[in-house]
């Protein structure tokens, strides 16, 4: 199976590999960083672990799911971006979170930007969004300057805001 996804000027995007389970951990473990991600705790060696057999089954289903970043200059893992289907969701959204070394970079911008490319141009997904904290505002700027638009805010269950983001590919 080829692994290769997309590359851009600093990085190579592919499909996770098992070797990868300590980078995620690396990454999804990170308390801080994990405040903006999910119920915002760190992720567990199990978790990890399952997250890798969700992300095959996403590959074998979608053809696409989360993927590895690497940085060209180094061959390593920085951090991993990609298009899921969060509880089965109809909307294709995209994720992605890098170590914390990485931020403020362009890395996110640039990574999101080839993921969007490449969700619209080799999947043909006319509509990809992203949701954000509110407050994460250095998530809205990676979004915005990948492309996408601000959306709607959205009310979840517990009362607690989620920011959309949308794109639309041009027809």
């Amino acid at each position: 199976m080829i692994d290769f996804i997309f590359e851009t000027n600093r990085l190579i995007v592919r499909r996770w590999r098992h070797s990868d389970l300590p980078s995620l951990k690396a990454v999804y473990g990170d308390k801080e960083a994990m405040k903006w991600v999910g119920d915002g705790q760190p992720i567990t060696d199990d978790l990890c672990a399952e997250w890798l057999i969700v992300t095959n089954r996403n590959y074998k289903k979608y053809g696409y799911g989360m993927f590895a970043v690497e940085l060209k200059s180094e061959s390593r893992v920085i951090g991993f971006c990609g298009i899921v289907h969060p509880g089965g969701q109809e909307e294709a959204e995209c994720k992605y979170a890098y170590l914390r070394q990485f931020w403020g970079q362009g890395i996110a911008t640039e990574a999101l930007a080839g993921l969007i490319g490449y969700g619209a141009k080799t999947h043909g997904i006319g509509r990809m969004i992203a949701t954000t904290s509110p407050k994460n505002i250095a998530s809205h700027r990676v979004l915005l300057k990948a492309g996408m638009v601000r959306g709607t805010l959205r009310k979840n269950e517990d009362g607690s805001f989620t920011q959309i983001f949308e794109f639309t590919a041009s027809i």
